[in-house]
């Protein structure tokens, strides 16, 4: 279990996104008084406590969640699938674990995300659990059509640093990959030293799978 200081910790961090006003054309997964959001929080503040549990030396900074993922479950680079399911090579997430489904009815068509199988995939090939988050941790989507995705604004990924910068202390990762140009541009502003990969999407798969292999292999030492 995690201790009784880093799990207050994990609650308020939790809290602060749920207070935080969303900018426009975006959606806050966690913010109170909108249906379903409470589940959000819980599955975040549960991905969280294992994340802490595990001691990971290792974190993906992504760009932003996607409608088919962060958006619906409140996990990073989670579809509705993996979290369901779980990932049993990792022993992550899954029904069994306390992951919550969310029956909002816009998303009841909605079962995976290529990004996040991927993603996930690689990790159940590496054995390994990293704490994943995002540049800007809000969804953001194009003007009144909320199931879709854009690139986060600049101010956007500017209102995202408090909470990347909270996560690499609370979490103080050893190696640390970004995943995409946002990512990467997002950590070299903040002086963060860090690695990249391709993203996943738009035909990213091949370049994403080796370059996520390689980097494992380096940082352990493996020839």
């Amino acid at each position: 279990m995690v201790n009784t200081m880093n799990d207050n910790q994990l609650r308020s961090f939790v809290e602060r996104l749920a207070q935080t006003r969303a900018t426009p054309n975006t959606y806050n997964q966690y913010a109170y008084g909108i249906p379903f959001n409470d589940i959000r929080r819980i599955n975040l503040l549960l991905y969280l406590r294992q994340i802490a549990e595990r001691k990971s030396s290792l974190m993906l900074v992504m760009e932003a969640p996607g409608y088919r993922g962060s958006r619906l479950t409140g996990i990073p680079v989670t579809s509705r699938k993996l979290l369901l399911e779980g990932v049993p090579a990792l022993e992550m997430l899954g029904r069994q674990r306390g992951y919550q489904d969310i029956p909002e009815p816009k998303f009841a068509h909605i079962q995976g995300e290529q990004s996040a199988t991927i993603v996930w995939q690689t990790l159940a090939d590496i054995g390994q659990t990293p704490l994943i988050w995002s540049s800007f941790p809000f969804h953001p989507h194009l003007v009144e059509q909320p199931l879709t995705n854009r690139k986060p604004l600049r101010s956007e990924v500017l209102l995202g640093r408090t909470f990347l910068q909270e996560m690499l202390e609370m979490f103080t990762p050893q190696h640390i990959i970004a995943v995409g140009n946002v990512g990467d541009s997002t950590l070299s502003e903040m002086g963060i030293p860090h690695t990249k990969v391709r993203h996943p999407a738009q035909g990213g798969k091949n370049d994403f799978v080796a370059g996520v292999k390689q980097l494992y292999t380096t940082f352990n030492g493996t020839p």
